[in-house]
């Protein structure tokens, strides 16, 4: 299935941003993993695939619970990173909506804000489906829409600056996205054929610095980090400036950054019987921790998930 307009840039915006990822954005990404791992029902020798797993968070706790975990990533960087930070997991290269499993391996999936970043959320649903087992589960979370106060202050900042979202940063296409919105979140996982499918709203604080919630955005991250960076110079310093001001309206008294944010939690049960015939599949590139090689050698989420 040929990649969307979305899908490509995606792939641009992500490559290479994995530990400025790690250092910001992905602490924010990780606090709905223990309530996702619980919706998708992760518990000791649970078959799982972590999909989308940017720097391994929802691998790693899975792996903690005991799990048989696999997890994929589009950013090789990512996988890389991952890869290394859950040594018992086998991390692939591989993005949605084409995985590199056969029919029904996994007994849950989870895929932590993924949605987020594939051009056809649909599809994506609908291979995260064919790779779960009848009986299993999909648990899923992505960004509410209106955005909570504190992951709209980037946006906001940018906006005062007067700098506007580049042209080569392509929204999802309308025929593709759905309501960020309890209903419509649960609506696509029953239009995807799931049994059972709830979907709650997480509401919590997080908590940084000025300097940390800067640094992603500086360093490129994610489409807000290449708004940020697309004009120049002297348009990122206007909106670090309106940043810093904005930034005082959720700046606590011992100086930290409290930010409100509001993500969607849904999950579903697979429907159907066991014993469906799984057709085979074509492995991916394994993301393995790098391995010295000999002198001379060649080399090789605003918010993402």
């Amino acid at each position: 299935m040929p990649q969307t307009p979305f899908d490509e840039s995606e792939r641009l915006v992500w490559a290479g941003n994995a530990a400025a990822y790690e250092a910001g954005f992905a602490k924010l990404c990780a606090h709905p993993v223990p309530r996702l791992l619980d919706a998708a029902r992760v518990g000791a020798g649970t078959r799982v695939l972590d999909a989308g797993t940017g720097t391994g968070s929802a691998a790693a706790a899975a792996g903690a619970r005991g799990a048989r975990v696999a997890a994929v990533d589009a950013e090789p960087d990512m996988a890389r990173r991952a890869a290394r930070s859950v040594p018992g997991a086998r991390v692939l290269v591989a993005a949605l909506p084409q995985l590199p499993f056969m029919d029904g391996h996994f007994d849950a999936v989870v895929g932590n804000f993924v949605l987020n970043h594939v051009g056809r959320p649909r599809a994506a649903l609908d291979e995260l489906r064919r790779v779960t087992r009848p009986g299993g589960r999909i648990a899923l979370t992505v960004w509410a829409a209106p955005a909570a106060p504190g992951q709209a202050l980037l946006g906001r900042a940018v906006e005062a600056a007067g700098v506007a979202r580049p042209p080569s940063l392509p929204t999802l296409a309308p025929e593709e996205d759905f309501p960020r919105t309890p209903d419509g979140l649960a609506g696509l996982l029953r239009g995807a054929g799931l049994a059972e499918a709830e979907c709650v709203p997480l509401s919590w604080d997080h908590r940084t610095t000025p300097q940390e919630w800067w640094s992603g955005p500086a360093a490129g991250v994610a489409t807000i980090g290449r708004t940020v960076l697309s004009q120049g110079p002297a348009a990122t310093e206007r909106i670090r400036r309106h940043f810093e001001a904005l930034a005082r309206e959720f700046t606590d008294d011992d100086g930290a950054l409290v930010l409100p944010h509001t993500a969607l939690l849904a999950s579903g049960r697979v429907a159907g019987q066991r014993g469906a015939v799984r057709r085979r599949f074509t492995p991916g590139p394994r993301a393995d921790p790098p391995r010295r090689r000999p002198a001379g050698s060649g080399g090789t989420s605003p918010e993402r998930r």
